[in-house]
């Protein structure tokens, strides 16, 4: 089993999601980077049919900025920015106490080491589980470079 599809879902988080493209973003509510769920949204509505999917991580690492309940933030991202796509848990992404999929993704010995800088850095995974490139913080989701990536991953 790849140590990622043991993330802790809610909101039905399949672990068949796990086999197709798709992204990881660590996410907040009370962050000035928060309106990214829109785009995230847009990527998700737009390449779902072809079998990628976003999946939001929220953590509350980043100045505190994910304060809230499970519930608080699925309705948060609902009910402002119509969020659909699956979202796991509250995790830890730096750290000791790092989720495994942190480690995966982000550890020594991972294809783009290093601890996450802040809420909404995001990391593409191809259909085989491979970490495929690592997005900042502040890269939108619709800048062309990720773009193109997803969309090459998508063709792969």
């Amino acid at each position: 089993m790849r140590p990622y599809a043991r993330a802790y879902a809610y909101r039905g988080l399949p672990a068949s999601c796990f086999a197709l493209p798709w992204r990881a973003a660590n996410v907040a509510s009370k962050c000035g980077l928060t309106p990214q769920y829109s785009g995230l949204q847009q990527l998700h509505e737009q390449y779902s049919s072809q079998g990628f999917s976003v999946i939001g991580l929220p953590c509350n690492q980043f100045g505190g900025q994910e304060p809230g309940s499970e519930a608080e933030i699925v309705d948060f991202c609902e009910s402002r920015y119509s969020v659909s796509f699956p979202m796991t848990a509250k995790i830890v992404v730096n750290g000791a106490d790092r989720h495994e999929l942190y480690d995966y993704l982000a550890g020594e010995s991972a294809s783009y080491p290093g601890d996450i800088t802040w809420n909404f850095e995001k990391f593409l995974i191809g259909k085989n589980g491979e970490v495929l490139q690592r997005f900042g913080p502040r890269t939108a989701p619709d800048d062309g470079e990720l773009v193109q990536a997803i969309e090459a991953a998508l063709a792969a």
